[in-house]
């Protein structure tokens, strides 16, 4: 297992090097977070074909596990990359702070992106170890088909508000944007349980859930997305922090007066 997970780094490094020639060039650094989802989803692909375990439980984690991260990276390719008119904000920051040692810095990122993807590759290879499949997998199976649904839901209400330009600068509060700030990010989160189901607990497959709420609240994701929004809409965005739970869906609650 070592020797494939090593070889599917070096694959995935070398990918990514290729892709930081072509932003050298284009100078937009957007496509980075389409390949990171891309990626995970051929080393699911590679790990079914390749890992040790039953081979239906090894199917049915790569098909799960690839379905949803193609899924994640066709939305990230149209709403970033193919409808965006300009490199995603975060890049375009860093490129400014990095300066003229831009290309140096996001290499590195880039390689950085390689290995968080073989990370987060860990707990799908976990799962796909095992005897023939039992009632855990039907429950991960279960919490699959609820995380991703819920993600696509959210994706899709939040890109029909983009759409409409009556909502211009305005906040979304539709569907479950009412209950959450970021439902989007909470079912991410949730997907990664199912590997913990199927693989019955086996202690790799927690590092998705830890790992990916870690990288959520204090690396990226959340901070970010909230310093942007609070800094684009103003006391609109503000008045929905204090009525809407940041993350665990919830009912909102009223602002005193």
């Amino acid at each position: 297992m070592t020797s494939l997970v090593l070889w599917s780094w070096l694959a995935a490094a070398l990918a990514l090097a290729v892709l930081w020639l072509i932003q050298l060039r284009t100078r937009d650094a957007t496509s980075v977070d389409v390949a990171w989802s891309a990626a995970l989803a051929v080393l699911a692909i590679v790990y079914g074909l390749f890992a040790d375990g039953d081979p239906l439980r090894r199917g049915l984690v790569a098909t799960l596990a690839a379905l949803w991260a193609l899924r994640l990276a066709y939305y990230l390719l149209v709403d970033r990359v193919l409808e965006a008119s300009t490199e995603d904000g975060r890049y375009k920051a860093m490129r400014e702070h990095w300066g003229a040692r831009a290309p140096l810095w996001f290499f590195l990122f880039y390689q950085g992106q390689a290995a968080v993807a073989i990370l987060f590759s860990l707990p799908i290879l976990a799962a796909m170890r095992g005897g023939a499949l039992d009632l855990w997998a039907l429950i991960g199976v279960l919490m699959w088909l609820i995380a991703v649904t819920g993600e696509t839901i959210a994706d899709r209400q939040l890109a029909r508000f983009r759409a409409d330009p009556a909502n211009r600068g305005q906040v979304c509060q539709v569907g479950l944007w009412r209950y959450s700030r970021h439902p989007n990010y909470f079912f991410e989160w949730l997907h990664w349980w199912t590997y913990v189901l199927i693989g019955r607990g086996a202690l790799i497959t927690w590092l998705g859930p830890v790992a990916m709420f870690l990288f959520l609240f204090r690396l990226t994701g959340i901070p970010y997305t909230e310093q942007q929004a609070s800094r684009s809409r103003g006391e609109r965005y503000r008045r929905y922090q204090r009525t809407t739970s940041v993350f665990f869906p919830w009912f909102p609650k009223k602002e005193s007066a």
